[in-house]
């Protein structure tokens, strides 16, 4: 078992540093920087040199790289260039929305997608079967911008139970409460959960399907057991595996994903702070934004392997 962690967090720590590289590649050859957008397009060409001297953004690659990843060791996110604040301030701030965005998600998503798989299990073949993979096709099938906008025209516009976007805040101090945060987190949670609960339904489906051909669950029945114990109180437990490593994979899509729902809603996450960066061409903040969304999803992959080996004790470090 520590053989295993071992390569694990080893690949970890490999998979950040690649990650690192290529976005800062990625960004480096975007047009236009922070100076520019700065002074606006009729400053002199001298004007723009000077700030971007001032900035530290004209100097070499490799010097931004080095200072950046080394700024990140240990902790220090830099300075943004448009909001003249700390990174780690801004980013603190957003992720007091997009992280319960996420969390809320993945819970209707696992909610939904449990019973759906349960149930298309257990009518295996038979009309309860058939809807529920026709309706997962479509939750596969639907854009998470589009299925927003729809929820937007219905809830907001027709029958107005919701606002159409905006965050009032947490607190009272801030405007707003948690009943009304969670209020305004709702119809872009669904927007985000429907296509992960369906994808999760195909898998706990055909892992459930799995478990009820083995022996003992014919041995559960044979004593007695309804079929709603030896679903639930049998089944379920043993199928959790690839569900469980498909949940973990699913948070991490989750977490890079709200970028378009948080834009769609008004949402001030994240991922509208990365969008705002990108149109400013503060690439610091986008940089460390991106990055930070890289380690989340490395993160909960690793914690999913972790998890899967200690769930299932035929995982050994052989089997990387």
């Amino acid at each position: 078992m520590g053989l295993f962690f071992l390569k694990r967090f080893i690949t970890l720590l490999a998979t950040l540093i690649g990650a690192s590289i290529v976005i800062f590649l990625v960004l480096e050859i975007l047009p236009g920087n922070a100076a520019e957008m700065l002074v606006g397009p009729d400053a002199s060409p001298e004007a723009v040199a000077a700030l971007a001297t001032k900035l530290g953004i004209d100097q070499p690659a490799s010097l931004r790289y080095g200072q950046w990843v080394g700024g990140l060791v240990v902790g220090d996110m830099g300075n943004s260039h448009a909001y003249g604040s700390p990174v780690h301030e801004l980013v603190l701030e957003r992720l007091a929305l997009t992280v319960p965005l996420a969390l809320m998600a993945m819970l209707l998503a696992m909610a939904l997608a449990l019973a759906a798989g349960v149930y298309a299990a257990a009518h295996h073949n038979r009309m309860g079967d058939v809807g529920v993979m026709g309706f997962v096709q479509i939750g596969v099938a639907l854009p998470n911008f589009w299925f927003s906008i729809l929820l937007i025209l219905l809830f907001a516009v027709k029958l107005r139970w919701f606002s159409a976007g905006g965050f009032p805040g947490w607190t009272e101090a801030a405007g707003g409460s948690p009943l009304a945060a969670l209020k305004a987190l709702l119809l872009p949670a669904i927007a985000l959960a429907v296509v992960q609960a369906a994808i999760l339904a195909r898998i706990t489906r055909s892992a459930v399907l799995e478990v009820l051909r083995e022996d003992f669950v014919r041995t559960a029945r044979a004593k007695g057991l309804s079929q709603r114990a030896v679903l639930w109180g049998h089944v379920l437990r043993n199928a959790m595996i690839p569900v469980v490593t498909v949940v973990g994979l699913e948070f991490a899509n989750l977490l890079a994903g709200t970028i378009v729902v948080e834009n769609v809603f008004y949402l001030p996450g994240l991922g509208r702070l990365i969008f705002q960066s990108i149109s400013n061409r503060d690439l610091i903040v986008v940089r460390n934004c991106v990055m930070l969304l890289v380690a989340m999803v490395v993160a909960v992959n690793f914690v999913v392997d972790i998890l899967y080996a200690v769930i299932d004790p035929r995982v050994k470090a052989s089997d990387i």
